[in-house]
């Protein structure tokens, strides 16, 4: 499908060109009433549950617990996740994140009306359930926003185009550093080429590796599973792998520095996710790694020279490239306090993104508003639930008290609820990223 930009896009893209924050409104059509429904699985006992899809189809879910405490956190969800949109996302987010509700806060998700990398429209869609709460289930005293994983990259967009909507954000495990968050996949893409040789394999027609894969290949994350696990034996304990499969192991690890264990799951971003981008860019790939020279292997005269001689540089299109940054990129300039917190060990997204949050919101003249967290963790979906009350608290208190938080302190008031299990909590107050330059090439 080629992408078609509306009259929101193009307002998105003379947003992010003139670096202005300027806002977005979604269409002032009345909204529905959402109906009661039974509550899904996890949902702390005594909450009130409410189920809706708002003017544009996306499906949305509220949970509003027995006791309200006048918060109203709306979360935007991680992914993106690829085909029709499914109700049951809703479901599977509350289900993780009923910790919100169990603080006595009410909780509101939008499935977001398509599935994909529609990030502006996400944006919309998460504004959207807010008014739809406001309208027809309660006046809530602070509304925050909370923003996860990929769910970040949506959150830094409502807030800048939706900025009075919201009093704090909340962004976990976040998408930070905009589209040089997926650099890396390009290289990972070429370099896994150059070693394996099989994704494209000989006897198949070529394409750019920028593309993902070509719209009508008939692939399944199946396929591609079983073509890394026959070159690299993944799927296999290192003691049955050959030394061949190894080495092969080791450059890609040291080189695109993930761990081996990730290889699989950003191969497939790097094909499926990158098909869907491409497919919204008229075709055209926003990613490249021309110019890029790729450090860490045994010998890296001779990967750079292999992967030239290969035709394995490719070239970002310019305009792909502004119509990628257009929807899914931010500024820095929010006008409520931000708290962020990333796992230091997450291979999914690097923790070194979030130097570039930092960076974004000093240049808009908003470093004030910031306060990073860091977490001795290398998971990255979810930290368990002693880590997000303290963040919750903190966040309130900035927003409704003027207490500007501190790492320290949101690893004390989590030591202090969590007198009973203090090795639940993980955060490193100490911890200061490096940048991300460090961890993906810069071109």
């Amino acid at each position: 499908m080629l992408f078609k930009p509306s009259w929101r896009h193009l307002s998105a893209l003379v947003c992010a060109a003139l670096l202005s924050g300027c806002a977005l409104t979604p269409p002032a059509t009345q909204e529905a009433a959402p109906a009661v429904a039974p509550c899904p699985a996890g949902v702390p006992a005594g909450a009130r549950c409410l189920r809706g899809q708002d003017s544009v189809g996306a499906h949305y879910l509220i949970v509003m617990p027995q006791k309200w405490s006048g918060i109203l956190v709306v979360h935007a969800h991680g992914g993106p996740s690829l085909g029709p949109p499914q109700i049951t996302r809703a479901d599977e987010d509350i289900k993780r994140w009923a910790i919100t509700v169990s603080e006595g806060h009410a909780w509101a998700g939008s499935v977001f009306r398509q599935g994909g990398f529609g990030v502006t429209t996400a944006a919309e869609d998460t504004e959207r359930v807010r008014r739809i709460f406001v309208s027809h289930v309660a006046q809530p005293r602070r509304t925050l926003l909370h923003g996860q994983s990929w769910g970040a990259m949506v959150a830094t967009r409502a807030a800048e185009l939706f900025p009075n909507s919201w009093e704090g954000m909340l962004l976990t495990s976040g998408v930070v550093a905009g589209p040089t968050t997926y650099d890396f996949r390009i290289d990972l893409r070429a370099v896994y080429q150059h070693l394996c040789g099989n994704h494209p394999r000989p006897t198949e027609p070529s394409y750019q590796l920028s593309i993902g894969l070509p719209a009508d290949t008939k692939m399944t994350p199946a396929d591609l599973a079983s073509r890394a696990n026959e070159c690299l034996a993944l799927n296999k304990p290192a003691a049955q792998r050959s030394p061949e499969q190894l080495r092969k192991i080791k450059t890609i690890v040291d080189v695109i520095r993930i761990p081996e264990n990730s290889i699989i799951g950003h191969l497939n971003w790097g094909t499926f996710s990158l098909q869907d981008v491409v497919s919204r860019t008229a075709g055209a790939s926003p990613l490249g790694n021309k110019g890029v020279r790729y450090t860490g292997s045994g010998d890296d005269a001779a990967l750079n020279a292999a992967l030239d001689a290969k035709g394995l540089r490719f070239q970002a299109d310019p305009k792909a490239a502004a119509a990628f940054a257009a929807d899914v990129d931010y500024v820095g300039k929010f006008r409520v306090p931000v708290i962020s917190s990333n796992g230091i060990r997450d291979s999914t997204v690097f923790v070194e993104g979030s130097d570039t949050l930092k960076q974004r919101m000093e240049r808009a003249g908003n470093g004030a508003r910031l306060v990073q967290t860091f977490v001795n963790s290398a998971d990255h979906s979810y930290f368990g639930d002693a880590m997000y009350p303290p963040l919750f608290d903190a966040l309130l208190a900035w927003v409704e008290q003027g207490t500007k938080p501190t790492p320290q302190g949101i690893a004390d008031r989590c030591r202090v609820q969590q007198a009973g299990n203090p090795a639940a909590c993980l955060f490193v107050p100490e911890y200061t990223p490096k940048a991300l330059a460090t961890r993906i090439a810069p071109r």
